[in-house]
């Protein structure tokens, strides 16, 4: 049987790793960005001078022959699910069994004058860190659109050369469709404390052409022209498949899988950005262009083509990354919008650079969600309490166990507890100290 695999992100890349495990099958991975997998978040830091591309190759060159997983060079522009073929630019064809596709996301566009012009481009691909490499000589200024978590990585890019940053944010304060206020504004404070020109509820409204194709100014919302030499647009992603568009597929916004990633077309199956879940579980989106789900996707995909019928379930929501130097986790539902029945404690360091947010049911006191910013909490530790849906009053007394920083640091969670109890009049003490012992044991209980 041969598999081929469209993409070679994570999502493609673990599949074909996990049907390699299971099973002798033919396995050809598909792409046309790059002869060998890469680490996409880890694109920013060969910019940065902190890595070489080969450095972001999790595996060595040698390893595919090894392991008989064949990789193709090429762009599929057409699939004929019927004879099941795949059609490649240049008029090349190959058969197929079973087709995965796994073609990730692509940067918004939503048709700004001048978005086609030379100098303008996203953060996603390998061409796009070629592109931002090669309009960074000389560069006097970038105009970032969009605020998000690639609109700060292509921000930090640039500042690490000392190119000065302007980042146009629509909303009144940065990410907050999906931070609550307290945590926008601590991000907002530090993008400015990074000599980062943040302009807020501000609008791209046109790119100018130069006179020979490439951009040279924005125009705003609030009719200010401001001069650059790059255009970053970072207004989010959509599923990258418009090569199947029009196609017998199932597509709304991305292509529709069943819990077995399963398209409507037989020995057809999506993974990754590109899909979206027919029912997603309880909290979780249709679509999340997530590493991790993408993993975790693959892997899942891997035992149903081998005949071992798995259901996908990502779990207890979390994530994580860093606005420049301060880290950020969230584990659970912590929402910009909360519905009437939760509450939060909010507790944040008078540096303003540190904050610890538990989110609970305000009836049952059942926990919810963490949020975290430049503290570290241990993912098994929050994922038991939200899974086991215990008392927020247990979870504050026992909060050492979640703490993850390094020894040594100073740790806040008698802090934290003390704002409960002076917000509900109560006496609580903590329980627990930092302690591997007590951790492991808390985790086999």
């Amino acid at each position: 049987m041969h598999i081929a695999i469209i993409g070679n992100g994570i999502s493609g890349i673990t599949a074909a790793r996990f049907i390699r495990k299971l099973s002798d099958h033919k396995i050809t991975v598909i792409s046309a960005e790059s002869d060998y997998f890469f680490s996409r978040t880890a694109l920013m830091y060969i910019y940065m001078g902190h890595m070489r591309l080969q450095d972001t190759q999790p595996y060595e060159n040698w390893f595919w022959k090894k392991n008989r997983i064949n990789l193709k060079k090429g762009l599929v522009e057409k699939v004929n699910y019927q004879n099941k073929e795949l059609l490649f630019a240049g008029g090349e064809k190959m058969k197929y069994d079973k087709l995965v596709i796994a073609t990730g996301s692509a940067p918004n566009k939503f048709g700004w004058p001048g978005q086609d012009l030379e100098a303008v481009h996203g953060m996603y691909s390998l061409q796009d860190l070629e592109a931002m490499e090669h309009h960074s000589k000389g560069l006097k200024r970038a105009v970032i659109v969009g605020g998000g978590l690639i609109g700060i990585e292509m921000a930090e890019m640039f500042r690490s050369r000392n190119i000065p940053v302007t980042f146009l944010v629509r909303e009144s304060s940065f990410w907050d469709a999906v931070l609550p206020l307290e945590e926008t504004k601590m991000i907002g404070r530090h993008i400015l404390e990074h000599h980062i020109d943040l302009r807020l509820e501000t609008e791209l409204k046109e790119i100018v052409d130069d006179g020979n194709g490439k951009a040279c100014a924005v125009i705003t919302n609030k009719g200010e022209r401001i001069e650059c030499g790059f255009v970053g647009l970072t207004a989010g992603v959509h599923p990258n498949i418009d090569f199947v568009k029009n196609s017998e597929l199932e597509i709304q916004r991305g292509i529709v899988v069943n819990d077995y990633l399963e398209t409507n077309i037989p020995d057809v199956y999506a993974i990754g950005d590109c899909c979206q879940m027919k029912t997603p579980k309880p909290g979780r989106r249709p679509v999340e262009a997530i590493w991790y789900t993408g993993r975790m996707m693959g892997e899942t995909l891997a035992y149903n083509i081998c005949g071992k019928k798995v259901a996908y379930d990502p779990g207890i929501w979390f994530n994580s990354a860093k606005f420049l130097d301060l880290e950020y986790q969230v584990y659970g539902s912590v929402l910009a919008k909360p519905p009437e029945n939760h509450t939060s404690l909010y507790w944040e360091h008078p540096d303003g650079k540190m904050s610890i947010r538990i989110v609970y049911d305000k009836n049952s006191n059942e926990v919810l969600g963490f949020n975290l910013m430049g503290v570290r909490f241990r993912h098994e530790v929050c994922e038991k309490w939200l899974r086991e849906k215990i008392n927020v009053e247990v979870v504050l007394q026992n909060l050492a166990l979640a703490n993850f920083d390094p020894e040594f640091f100073k740790s806040y969670e008698d802090d934290v507890l003390k704002m409960y109890n002076q917000q509900s009049g109560k006496n609580l003490v903590s329980k627990k100290k930092r302690s591997w012992d007590q951790v492991f044991n808390f985790l086999q209980s």
